[in-house]
């Protein structure tokens, strides 16, 4: 190799290492495919088309009788039938409804993102996939079992069924991934928190693509007794009025089920591979508040820094920040102090025009997949410039003085936008999501 051919190989070495390394030198994390469960139905259209179009998806529940509950209300997936997405009977008897939901997501992230595990070195490919309460149905069934028919009538399978990790072990098997397969539970924070710690594997090379995100099945009876005897639940019979993030009649939260899932790489690794880039994660802060085992920090401090470690990470100031896609619970205590963070991070004024939303008052508050189903909300949002509104949100609460759309932001190009969530314990996540530009 003559010496000019030497410097533009080397010349070109070096642009091709600046578009897929940040500035630290870390691989940039892209999105590749996104897969969800929810009560809007099956599939992300089926879910941002709701969300979009402010359509209430929480109903009164059917699957057991709540004739003695003070809740009626959920966000419950009607009528579903495994065998009818890709599973098969042995499948949908054995796994509990949360490894289900989370397998239906990942098929479609995965159909999406046209990953082919065959050309996959299969131990550079993680699985981080959470649950928040797990398999809550087998648990409360293994315990009547128990007290009723004794212990030896209890399925030999009930650990393996009922255990958290066992969504994360499953899609591991079903795909052949080999990397580092891993449950995080952080209550409601856990999704985002399962996405962010699959960055960091990819971020610092450790694998080259993960499947990460959350799943939850509780609506069940002893989740919807625990929540309500909380005081945490909504009691609003009004389905469509249940659930009100950041409105001053809002009353608790509406819990909610489904699954979220995402496949991120290193766009070096995608671009090689030819994959279509939907989103990049450009940051990822993850704090905690040392406050109280439910209630969030009124202050919002750790909600803060969790913020600003987000945006610090993506190289962002709260200037850029395009929108919040908030927690939004829909509780008192939750939305006033997402929006005291907010306030606090950008400045009243600039905190006053930044648009905010939730989803909750569509799909309901989905526990442990919220955070992954919000991610994938706010990856459409900056892919497509706009931002969505927050169905049931009517009147503005003086105590959360933040700018909640009431109908769809279109035509508003984002340098990044920012998707928290929060957890019981005080498990503080946020992502910093921005639109990717193909620099070639």
């Amino acid at each position: 190799m003559s010496s000019v051919e030497q410097v533009v190989s080397s010349s070109t070495h070096e642009d091709e290492k600046s578009l897929y390394r940040r500035p630290d030198g870390s691989h940039r994390v892209v999105i590749t495919g996104m897969g969800a469960i929810s009560p809007a139905d099956v599939g992300v259209d089926a879910l941002w088309d709701a969300v979009m179009n402010k359509r209430c998806c929480i109903s009164e529940i059917e699957r057991f009788d709540t004739s003695e509950y003070e809740v009626h209300n959920a966000g419950e997936i009607k009528n579903f039938d495994a065998t009818e997405h890709g599973l098969s009977k042995k499948e949908s008897r054995r796994f509990e409804r949360f490894v289900q939901y989370a397998i239906v997501a990942a098929d479609e992230a995965l159909a999406q993102s046209g990953l082919d595990m065959e050309q996959e070195d299969p131990t550079r490919v993680a699985v981080v996939f959470g649950t928040g309460i797990g398999g809550i149905d087998e648990l409360q069934s293994g315990f009547a079992t128990l007290e009723g028919k004794g212990p030896k009538r209890v399925s030999p399978l009930f650990i393996p069924t009922m255990i958290g990790n066992i969504a994360a072990g499953n899609l591991s098997i079903r795909y052949g991934m080999k990397g580092e397969c891993l449950n995080v539970v952080t209550a409601c924070a856990t999704g985002a928190h399962s996405i962010g710690a699959a960055v960091r594997d990819i971020r610092h090379g450790y694998v080259d693509v993960a499947l990460a995100g959350g799943a939850e099945e509780s609506v069940s009876p002893i989740c919807i007794a625990g929540f309500t005897n909380l005081g945490a639940l909504s009691q609003i019979e009004d389905p469509h009025k249940a659930s009100r993030p950041f409105d001053v009649d809002r009353a608790g939260f509406v819990a909610g089920e489904g699954a979220g899932a995402l496949v991120l790489e290193s766009l070096e690794h995608a671009r090689a591979r030819g994959a279509k880039v939907l989103a990049e994660i450009t940051g990822f802060g993850s704090t905690g508040d040392a406050y109280h085992m439910t209630a969030p920090d009124p202050s919002g401090e750790g909600v803060i820094r969790a913020m600003q470690m987000a945006l610090d990470e993506g190289g962002f100031t709260p200037a850029d920040l395009g929108h919040l896609n908030a927690h939004g619970t829909a509780t008192p205590a939750n939305d006033a102090t997402e929006a005291a963070a907010l306030i606090a991070l950008c400045g009243e004024e600039c905190a006053g025009e930044i648009p905010v939303a939730s989803i909750k008052g569509t799909t309901g508050h989905t526990l442990g997949a919220a955070g992954a189903i919000e991610a994938i909300i706010c990856a459409l949002s900056v892919q497509n410039d706009c931002v969505p509104p927050t169905t049931g949100f009517e009147t503005a609460d003086p105590e959360c003085a933040v700018r909640v759309l009431k109908e769809p932001l279109y035509n508003y190009p984002q340098k990044v936008a920012l998707s928290n969530s929060l957890g019981f314990g005080g498990h503080n996540a946020c992502l910093a999501i921005s639109p990717y530009r193909d620099e070639e």
